[in-house]
């Protein structure tokens, strides 16, 4: 609805944790009407946004094929021009919300080869195919030849329909090019890198979903002694109050990454500064792999000491504490694989530019150490010295890669998951430096909110404290190369 992506984002955040299988839906439509917005014409626009941006209608992202997952360029659907748009045929799997009635018509955002196409993903287009054809007059005609084969069934997400879609069983399925032959994945990418952030997102919101819930069976569950009062709730144990800690912390740093990705999509399109759009769109590119893989690899983690919280209860799905593991675990797999994250941070972010994306993100960290050097506030001067100690051990591990491309690719490949959390977690603890920071200047400016701006503080040291010292041993094993890796023969596996 036009809302700047800070804004939305907010929004995007509640839908999600309330209930992220329905909030697909929406987060898709969202990304087929940018994907239009950037690269339709404009009878395409006239035609299709109109009734996506109202939500009387749905759209759809359609690239993976059975032979074609990360590898997109393998991909066998095929379109033949036929007048004024192409027959497309072919087969797409975990197609989510590729079916269902909650709207009268669903847009699929179609990849498909044409006969002549390059092989690869230069040869790859973009169609618009609806599932109900629309007449000139913008009434609605017959069923396009397409068809949900068939919904899977899935650890999680259970509300959402995943389907295996069918397109051209018979006379084929009318579809309409989107801008060039071959630019598909092109065009795709502008869907793609905005639902990656969604994605993010989605282990944000369910980590806040999950802590929600964990803190309430907390402060009712009674067991044991909980220290000098005696027996009371779980949560005066020690134990217990970590590992809701690390669940808030987790969850906060991504909230603060992933809004402030937010906030620098809303700068690269709208400041009236080219070189401000131009500086916020290289920090999208590369902090967008970053929030997509780190975010939802911490949604997992806290989903699962959620379950922990609850014990045996957590176990048992009445508890409702499992449903959030298993919802959590799709966000690491879908919209790219968070392995394929790593690789697009190291390969494309990191070693096409020679760093200076990267250097250039680490070059400000410093400049907020430098600042924390000037306070003596102890949760300050404690945040400070974790903060620069982690922020070394990303600028050593960065350029141990770029060196180490230069020898041996491989060992730089090797080193990208660990180097991708690395750099998440160096992120999320300069972010909530600059939150303590802030906090800190407020409570001594006045104005009210203290308790809140106190727990900002007390957030940050514990993630200070009980995070940012896993730096180092990722710096070591990115710096370790790819030796123990790859040296067992693959028939020794």
């Amino acid at each position: 609805q036009g809302l700047p992506w800070l804004v939305g984002i907010a929004l995007q955040e509640m839908w999600q944790s309330a209930n992220m299988a329905w909030a697909l839906c929406p987060l898709l439509t969202q990304g087929a009407v940018e994907l239009l917005s950037a690269h339709g014409s404009d009878e395409q626009k006239a035609a299709w946004l109109p009734k996506l941006i109202s939500g009387e209608w749905t759209g759809t992202m359609n690239l993976t094929e059975p032979g074609a997952g990360s590898d997109v360029g393998a991909l066998k659907s095929r379109a033949e021009k036929s007048g004024d748009h192409y027959l497309i045929r072919g087969q797409k799997i975990f197609i989510t919300y590729g079916e269902h009635d909650m709207t009268d018509n669903t847009v699929h955002m179609v990849l498909a080869r044409t006969p002549d196409a390059p092989a690869g993903v230069k040869g790859i287009s973009l169609f618009i195919v609806p599932k109900v054809m629309v007449n000139s007059d913008g009434s609605m005609g017959g069923r396009n030849d397409l068809r949900c084969v068939s919904l899977e069934e899935k650890l999680g997400i259970h509300g959402s329909p995943t389907c295996v879609m069918a397109f051209g069983d018979n006379e084929g399925a009318v579809g309409y090019l989107v801008g060039e032959e071959n630019r598909g994945m092109e065009y795709m990418f502008t869907m793609m890198n905005n639902a990656r952030i969604s994605v993010g997102l989605e282990g944000v919101a369910i980590g806040e979903r999950a802590y929600q819930q964990a803190r309430a069976y907390a402060r009712e569950r009674t067991q044991g002694k909980t220290g000098t009062n005696g027996s009371g709730a779980i949560i005066g144990h020690p134990d217990v109050r970590r590992m809701l800690m690390m669940m808030r912390a987790l969850t906060e740093a991504g909230r603060v990454i992933t809004y402030d990705l937010a906030a620098m999509l809303d700068i690269s399109k709208r400041h009236k500064e080219e070189n401000w759009r131009t500086y916020a769109a290289r920090r999208v590119a590369l902090l967008t792999p970053v929030v997509k893989a780190w975010c939802t690899d911490m949604g997992v983690e806290v989903a699962s000491l959620g379950i922990q919280v609850h014990g045996g209860m957590g176990y048992i799905e009445e508890s409702g504490a499992a449903q959030h593991y298993r919802d959590a675990r799709i966000a690491p797999i879908y919209e790219g694989a968070n392995g394929i994250q790593a690789l697009d941070l190291v390969v494309r972010k990191l070693l096409r530019d020679e760093g200076e994306g990267a250097l250039e993100y680490i070059d400000e960290v410093h400049s907020l150490i430098n600042g924390l050097n000037q306070r003596s506030e102890e949760d300050l001067v404690v945040i400070r010295r974790h903060l620069a100690a982690a922020a070394d051990a990303l600028d050593n591990a960065t350029h141990w890669l770029l060196d180490a491309a230069d020898e041996n690719k491989i060992d730089a490949i090797a080193g990208a998951t660990p180097y991708l959390r690395l750099f998440g977690t160096v992120a999320g603890g300069a972010m909530l430096a600059r939150s303590a920071l802030r906090a800190t200047e407020s409570i001594e400016a006045g104005g009210g909110g203290e308790a809140l701006l106190a727990d900002k503080l007390v957030v940050a040291r514990f993630y200070a404290e009980q995070v940012l010292p896993q730096a180092g041993g990722l710096a070591t094993s990115i710096t370790a190369g790819s030796g123990a890796i790859m040296a067992l023969a693959e028939d020794r596996f």
